[in-house]
C-alpha cells in the first residue's frame, strides 16, 4: 500500500516537472534580459500541492532536464546557466521556494484534517507568499554573486519590474492550490 503511495508521487513529480519545464516556454520578454514566466509559479506550486519531498524532487529533475541539454532554463540549458547564468539564482531558488513554501504548508496546514477555510486561505497565502520571498531573495542574491550588481541596481533588475506579474502569480497560486491541494491529499494518501 505505501508502495501504491510513493508511486503516486512520483508520478505527480514528474507531471511537475514537466510543467516547470513548459513554463519556460510562456514569456514575456522584459528589457533587462530576464522575462517574465510561469515556471517560477509552476515551481512553487510543486512544494506548495505535493509538499516539499515531492515538491522538491519535481524541481531537481526540471534542474536535472536543464543541465543535460534541454532548453528549460528560459529557452537555455546547461551546467553554465545553471552555475553561472543571470537566471541562476532564480533556478536554483525554484528548489528552495518548493521545499519552503511546501514545509510551511505541511507544518501549518496538515492533510487529512479538517480546517475551515479561513485557515486554509491564510495559511496558503502565508505560504505563497514566503515562498515568493524566498525565491526573490535567491534571484538576488545570484544577481549580486554572479552579475556583480550593486543591490539598488539588483532590485531594479531583478525585482521591480517582476512585481506586477508576480502578485498576479500569487493570487493564482492560491487558487489553485486551495483547489487542487486537497484533491492531490485524497489522491496520494
Amino acid at each position: 500500500m505505501k508502495s501504491i503511495k510513493i508511486q503516486k508521487n512520483l508520478i505527480l513529480s514528474a507531471l511537475f516537472a514537466a510543467l516547470i519545464c513548459v513554463g519556460c516556454f510562456i514569456q514575456i520578454p522584459l528589457p533587462g534580459g530576464i522575462p517574465i514566466v510561469i515556471q517560477d509559479m509552476m515551481a512553487m506550486l510543486s512544494g506548495l500541492l505535493l509538499g516539499p519531498v515531492f515538491g522538491a524532487l519535481s524541481v531537481i529533475v526540471f534542474l536535472v532536464l536543464g543541465v543535460i541539454g534541454l532548453p528549460v532554463f528560459t529557452g537555455k540549458a546547461g551546467i553554465a546557466v545553471l552555475l553561472n547564468g543571470p537566471t541562476s539564482g532564480f533556478l536554483w531558488g525554484y528548489l528552495v521556494s518548493a521545499i519552503v513554501g511546501g514545509l510551511f504548508l505541511l507544518i501549518v496546514l496538515p492533510g487529512g484534517k479538517k480546517h475551515s477555510n479561513l485557515r486554509q486561505y491564510i495559511c496558503i497565502i502565508l505560504a505563497v507568499i514566503i515562498a515568493d520571498i524566498v525565491l526573490f531573495a535567491c534571484g538576488i542574491a545570484g544577481g549580486m554573486i554572479i552579475m556583480k550588481m550593486s543591490f539598488e541596481k539588483t532590485l531594479a533588475a531583478y525585482l521591480i519590474p517582476f512585481i506586477p506579474g508576480n502578485i498576479v502569480k500569487m493570487v493564482l497560486m492560491v487558487f489553485l492550490a486551495k483547489k487542487i491541494r486537497p484533491v492531490i491529499y485524497s489522491y496520494t494518501h
